[in-house]
């Protein structure tokens, strides 16, 4: 604020609180003391001081503009992506510019989803990581979206596809239509097989090998139902 709106703000200040004495000097006065501030947030300001009182100080003014200011910073949620090509002096420049832009209200007030750039993200197929906008909206979006990975050693049916339902590596089995709560036995001997550093059974071979079961469970089926013949021992 300069003199000219110093001298302007006093006017204001006249129209608002007609008892309030203005002397020679206190445009001066009042422009050295609120030469920081915006004219158009003094005149909030005045306006707010004036609904409760007949008088308005300088003091009032700043205490007044800098609840106004506060109040913008904390509605603007505002969040500083950062920059590795910063330094932490540059960084913290850019997290002062933007504090100033939202205090000044340049910064609409927005909520935490907003800010971090999540508010109307798309839903996304299974396994897909993005895009996302800012490195904060990507580390907020990928907690719990790790997709498990194959080790050695270790069974983990979920670090695979399944050949039987064809659910992806991270998702559950589902038969009719409804997950499941286990794998299917075919996706649980992958995952063995994968621990051990095997490859995945084959599955012409696998239908062969059940169609061999099958049979052998027929034959023995049919052994089982055959009576022997006995002689008559009276």
């Amino acid at each position: 604020m300069n003199q000219d709106e110093a001298i302007m703000l006093l006017e204001y200040v006249s129209a608002a609180c007609p008892a309030q004495r203005v002397g020679e000097f206190t445009p001066d006065v009042w422009g050295e003391l609120l030469a920081p501030y915006d004219l158009t947030d003094a005149r909030a300001a005045v306006l707010a001081v004036a609904r409760r009182q007949p008088f308005v100080s300088p003091a009032e003014i700043i205490t007044e503009i800098k609840e106004r200011r506060e109040e913008r910073i904390a509605l603007a949620n505002v969040v500083y992506d950062g920059d590795p090509a910063e330094t932490g002096i540059e960084s913290a420049r850019s997290v002062r510019a933007l504090l100033r832009a939202a205090a000044s209200g340049q910064i609409p007030p927005r909520t935490p989803s907003a800010a971090l750039g999540t508010a109307k993200r798309l839903a996304l197929p299974p396994g897909e990581p993005g895009p996302y906008a800012g490195r904060a909206a990507a580390a907020r979006a990928a907690v719990g979206q790790a997709i498990p990975r194959v080790r050695e050693g270790v069974v983990n049916p979920r670090a695979i596809s399944c050949r039987r339902c064809q659910a992806l590596p991270g998702a559950s089995c589902s038969a009719g239509g409804r997950r499941m709560n286990d794998v299917h036995p075919g996706r649980l001997e992958d995952a063995r097989r994968a621990a051990a550093g095997l490859p995945p059974i084959d599955p012409a071979e696998e239908e062969r090998e059940q169609a061999r079961r099958i049979a052998a469970s027929a034959a023995r089926a049919a052994a089982d139902t055959t009576q022997p013949d006995f002689e008559d021992a009276t």
